[in-house]
């Protein structure tokens, strides 16, 4: 049973940690008062739309509120607690997915295609750090997207940015770019599919070890990945073991899956946030993991408010202009009982800037004490355009990051905890290189991002490949 807003608490609630809630525990409406809960509306508040007199707001926003959870506060819990062994260098956080998912492709062959790369890449990076992998998709909710203008000119017109499909179209006319509440409201019906199939995928046999490693094969045949058959050749000679000796267990045949996005659309969290019935505490179920971007991440802005009160682990994205100052003051906002797995700090800095940049924030937060996941975003800082003018990265700058982020901490003595990348299961040409090479001769014909340019099948296992490499010598 939920409660009502009566029953909801007025006072302080200490945030203690919450015990486990069961699965299908009813949790009350957004409309639930809970208190500070809607400061962030009295706050600086950037990167939004300007929808608020829209006819329809009133009416999308009850709906939201009034609609079931896409998540649970057990489910949201148990991955706070598989966190908490990341933040002790005792697992590794994979997550991937689309930059901005759209409304069209939310398909059962475009999600089984994320999905099952995401757990190749989990394979190869398991057997690397030999220790276990959360997975986490950019999915199921990652239709909101920050821009660097709000305003967008093309050949003398001046239109509002493409903001991601919950927000407007991506056609650039004047009737696409209005911003329009009901699109909030089928971004949920999007993302309930979505999670309806990931749980299908994850609990019904697709994501069998032994059948992930046989797509691990398909990718060996080819010549240009020759270098990994090493690694490759380990995998499947343990996975025959096991066959051989008849392990059976449920973690080779099922697996958790958690989804992730950006808590951008600060009116679509509200509407999305329940009361537990059991604690009294307020949680986003729009998602299990939500996290603050670089543009929204002021310590005295409307997101970092909202997110400091509700019970999601969470992330912030830190970039190379962040201080230790800043995130240490971030980690007491966020974090203040530094309860484990609460938070996670992205660092998004560029390949040039990794080993410079990163270590003062490293020292800082190991200095404090703080107990956090630390994660490379290793895409967002590498972004560049093409001769032929599309938006691109390129693999090396990606992988240098990546190899920046492990130099880091092994030189603080801190755990370098995930890996956190834009990413499809798809043929797509959008990032440069990689050993089966991409280059912008592509572009044209398979270049299929809305925002930002993202690592194809290929190239994504590649890159867990090669990090499985770097896994091998830190653990």
């Amino acid at each position: 049973m939920g409660v009502t807003a009566a029953e909801t608490p007025r006072g302080d609630t200490p945030r203690t940690e919450t015990p486990l809630t069961a699965p299908g525990e009813i949790l009350h409406t957004g409309a639930a008062e809970y208190p500070g809960l809607d400061t962030w509306r009295e706050l600086p508040l950037k990167q939004q739309p300007d929808w608020q007199n829209h006819p329809d707001f009133d009416s999308a926003f009850e709906q939201l509120s009034a609609n079931p959870p896409l998540v649970f506060a057990g489910e949201v819990d148990k991955l706070k607690r598989r966190l908490a062994r990341v933040a002790e260098g005792e697992a590794f956080l994979l997550q991937g997915g689309d930059c901005a998912e759209t409304f069209k492709d939310a398909t059962a062959d475009r999600i089984s295609a994320k999905v099952k790369t995401i757990l190749q890449m989990a394979v190869v990076l398991t057997y690397g750090a030999s220790l276990p992998v959360v997975k986490m998709g950019r999915m199921a909710g990652q239709y909101a997207k920050p821009r660097s203008s709000d305003m967008e000119t093309r050949d003398g017109v001046t239109l509002p940015s493409f903001r991601g499909e919950i927000v407007n179209d991506f056609d650039f006319t004047e009737e696409a770019r209005i911003p329009d509440p009901k699109r909030m409201v089928t971004a949920y019906h999007k993302s309930a599919s979505t999670l309806n199939l990931i749980r299908a995928f994850t609990e019904g046999g697709f994501a069998d070890l032994r059948a992930v490693q046989q797509w691990n094969k398909g990718f060996m045949e080819n010549p240009a990945h020759a270098r990994y058959e090493q690694i490759a050749g380990e995998i499947d000679r343990a996975v025959k073991f096991m066959d051989a000796c008849g392990v059976e267990f449920e973690g080779l045949k099922r697996t958790e899956f958690y989804t992730a996005h950006e808590a951008l659309l600060l009116d679509y969290e509200r509407a999305l946030t329940r009361i537990d019935s059991r604690t009294g505490h307020p949680y986003i179920t729009s998602g299990h993991f939500v996290w603050v971007g670089e543009r929204t991440r002021d310590l005295d802005g409307a997101h970092v408010d909202y997110m400091s009160r509700i019970r999601n682990p969470i992330g912030v994205k830190l970039g190379p202009t962040t201080t230790p100052e800043t995130v240490l003051a971030l980690i007491d906002k966020l974090d203040p009982h530094r309860e484990p797995g609460r938070l996670t700090l992205i660092s998004r800095m560029g390949a040039k800037n990794i080993r410079q940049k990163l270590p003062p924030l490293v020292e800082a937060v190991r200095d404090s004490g703080a107990k956090v996941v630390w994660v490379t975003d290793p895409m967002h800082g590498n972004t560049i355009t093409a001769q032929n003018g599309y938006k691109t990265r390129r693999f090396d700058d990606i992988m240098d990051e990546v190899r920046g982020f492990f130099e880091v901490h092994a030189a603080a003595g801190t755990y370098p905890g995930g890996m956190h990348v834009e990413m499809t299961g798809d043929d797509v040409a959008e990032c440069l290189g990689g050993s089966d090479v991409i280059d912008e001769s592509a572009f044209d014909a398979r270049y299929e991002s809305l925002v930002d340019p993202r690592l194809n099948h290929k190239q994504s296992l590649e890159l867990a490949f090669l990090v499985a490499e770097s896994l091998t010598r830190v653990t």
